[in-house]
């Protein structure tokens, strides 16, 4: 009997978790998966970078596992720093987890610019994205994020009390509504699961914004290459002892 491949290690944020439990079931390797709470990208970089390097560190090096492949883009900047210990880290070289939808940074790219002003769903990205205004301030973890720390965490009523509603009124326009920035709303279907309830869901939130809605099929090419171990240049591989570092060009990642 032939020896079996050595397992993989996944963490990743938890809008991949479909998409990431299907491969891992489908793949002939042992893949043990790992989710950290979506609410991390909205932590300052230095709380986001401390979890994912905690998780890091606490894997069972003892298992032996090949490599732990991390579902995270550059978002937020939580990877830079991030080092190996004993198990080398595969990484795609993404701007942020959209790309992982869309198949890789260069198909990402050419709709991003074609397209200005798009809000992108998921199945992911619709079910583990609601907060209420307790962990909107404490999105992961019990940590403060960002906005709880500039305030902009707090129901309306409350910045009215504090403020005054003249004051409050200009803080939520000018600061507090992300929406006015969008005029198009895209939902990529992965085909994970019957993605129907996510879609309707989303054509509703765009004629509540009066956006045009757009759905389109998502690419499972970056997921697959890093599941399957197909690590061309689209992924940025960390040995032990070397770190993440974020590059200001179009391979976005590198280690060193």
């Amino acid at each position: 009997m032939q020896p079996l491949n050595r397992p993989y290690k996944f963490i990743g944020c938890e809008i991949v978790y479909r998409e990431a439990c299907l491969l891992a079931a489908r793949s002939p390797r042992r893949i043990d998966v790992e989710f950290l709470r979506k609410g991390l990208h909205d932590l300052e970089t230095a709380d986001m970078n401390a979890k994912i390097q905690a998780t890091i560190d606490a894997v069972d090096a003892s298992v032996g596992y090949e490599a732990i492949l991390l579902g995270y883009a550059r978002c937020n900047d939580g990877l830079a720093g991030v080092t190996a210990r004993d198990i080398p880290l595969v990484i795609p070289k993404a701007h942020d987890c959209i790309t992982f939808f869309f198949g890789g940074r260069g198909p990402y790219q050419q709709y991003f610019d074609n397209h200005p002003g798009t809000y992108f769903l998921t199945s992911g990205w619709s079910e583990r994205n609601n907060y209420d205004d307790k962990n909107y301030a404490q999105p992961a973890y019990g940590q403060t994020g960002v906005m709880g720390k500039i305030g902009l965490a707090e129901p309306y009523e409350q910045m009215v009390a504090k403020y005054g509603k003249e004051n409050a009124d200009y803080i939520m326009s000018t600061l507090g509504d992300w929406r006015k920035h969008y005029t198009r709303l895209l939902y990529l279907d992965m085909g994970a699961c019957d993605e129907s309830a996510f879609i309707e869901a989303a054509q509703g939130e765009a004629r509540e914004h009066n956006w045009h809605f757009e759905r389109r099929s998502g690419d499972w090419t970056l997921l697959e290459k890093l599941f399957a171990g197909h690590w061309d240049d689209d992924f940025v591989i960390v040995q032990p002892g070397q770190k993440i570092v974020p590059l200001n060009n179009d391979q976005v990642l590198a280690a060193e």
